[in-house]
C-alpha cells in the first residue's frame, strides 16, 4: 500500500514539474516542434517517467537532471533570439520543395521525402493538383507552406485593381533579421542593398534600427523597426 502511495505522489510531482517547466520554456513548446524542442521534449519525458515510476533511481538525481536540461533549453532559446547562426544550427532552416512550379528532386531526397509524401502534404493544404503550386517549403517543424500560382488564389481587393498582365512572382527574400543584413540572401537573389538604404535614410533610420526587412513577392520592401512607436500596444495576459 505504501508503494502505491509513493508512486501516486511521484506521478503527481512529475506532472506538476513538467507543467512548471513548460511554462518556463514558453508557448513555443506547445506548437509544432523543431529539432531543439523535439530533443527537449523527449529528454524531459524520459526523466519525468523515471521520476514517476522508477523507484530504483534517486529522486534527487532525477530532479538535478530536470533542472540541468531545463536551464540548458531555456538558455539555448534565449541565445537563439540573439544569434541567427546559432538559431540555424539548433533549429535548421526551411527547404524549398517546389520552386517556380518545378519540383526540387534533390531537396526531396535530402529530406527523405517521396513524391507520395509531397502529394499527401499538399492534399492536407487542400491542393490536389500540383500544377496549382508556385512555391512549397518544408518548414523546420515538418509542416509544408505553400504559395499558389496567381490564377488559383482567392482574389483580394488589391488583385481586382491590378492589371491583367503581371510579372512572374518570386519568393519573398529576407534582407535584414535582428538588425543584421543577410548578405548571402542579397547575393543569391541579385539584390542591391541601395534600395534598402535609400528607404531607411528617407525615414532617418539605420540598419541597426531594423528588426526585420523583406522584399515581398511583389517587389516591395516591408520594414519593421525595433521601436514601432505604438501608443497602445495590445498584450493579452
Amino acid at each position: 500500500m505504501l508503494d502505491h502511495f509513493m508512486i501516486l505522489i511521484r506521478s503527481v510531482s512529475a506532472f506538476l514539474l513538467l507543467l512548471v517547466i513548460a511554462r518556463i520554456l514558453g508557448k513555443q513548446t506547445l506548437s509544432n516542434m523543431n529539432f531543439h524542442e523535439f530533443v527537449t521534449a523527449v529528454i524531459m519525458g524520459a526523466i519525468a517517467a523515471n521520476l514517476a515510476f522508477n523507484e530504483k533511481m534517486e529522486v534527487m538525481h532525477l530532479l538535478i537532471s530536470l533542472i540541468v536540461f531545463t536551464c540548458t533549453s531555456y538558455l539555448l532559446s534565449k541565445m537563439n533570439l540573439k544569434s541567427r547562426k546559432l538559431r540555424l544550427m539548433a533549429e535548421g532552416s526551411p527547404t524549398v520543395l517546389v520552386e517556380g512550379g518545378k519540383i526540387m528532386e534533390n531537396n526531396l531526397a535530402k529530406n527523405k521525402l517521396t513524391l507520395d509524401s509531397l502529394n499527401q502534404m499538399l492534399r492536407q493544404k487542400d491542393i490536389f493538383n500540383i500544377e496549382e503550386v508556385e512555391y512549397a517549403l518544408l518548414e523546420v517543424n515538418g509542416q509544408v507552406s505553400v504559395m499558389k500560382k496567381a490564377g488559383y488564389r482567392i482574389a483580394t481587393v488589391q488583385d481586382v485593381h491590378k492589371k491583367s498582365e503581371q510579372k512572374q512572382e518570386r519568393m519573398p527574400v529576407e534582407l535584414v533579421m535582428d538588425g543584421v543584413v543577410l548578405v548571402m540572401n542579397l547575393k543569391l537573389n541579385g539584390i542591391s542593398d541601395e534600395e534598402l538604404l535609400i528607404q531607411l535614410e528617407s525615414n532617418n533610420k539605420k540598419v541597426d534600427d531594423v528588426f526585420y526587412a523583406v522584399k515581398g513577392s511583389d517587389g516591395r520592401l516591408y520594414i519593421d523597426y525595433y521601436k514601432d512607436q505604438l501608443k497602445h500596444p495590445v498584450d493579452i495576459e
